[in-house]
């Protein structure tokens, strides 16, 4: 499971696939004031990328992949 959620901690792990995009908009509906720990990812699908964009929640940690973390994990986390 790529996306694991505890009430509004969303931890997101490894390869997040396209498939994963569902599941993660239903653990941000769901929450009050969602955290989103992306420290343990490795892969962003871009359905993926674009909820984070679309919800804008608190997002925690830095991902191992240098394009994550160079190029999208900063505009999650801007503003």
């Amino acid at each position: 499971m790529t996306v694991v959620v505890e009430n509004d901690f969303i931890r997101l792990e490894g390869a997040c696939a396209a498939e994963d995009a569902e599941t993660l908009v239903s653990a941000l509906q769901g929450a009050a004031d969602p955290i989103v720990d992306v420290s343990r990812c490795l892969h962003l699908h871009g359905a993926v990328v674009q909820v984070l964009l679309a919800f804008r929640p608190s997002v925690r940690g830095m991902a191992e992949d240098i394009f994550l973390r160079d190029w999208v994990i900063p505009h999650l986390v801007a503003d």
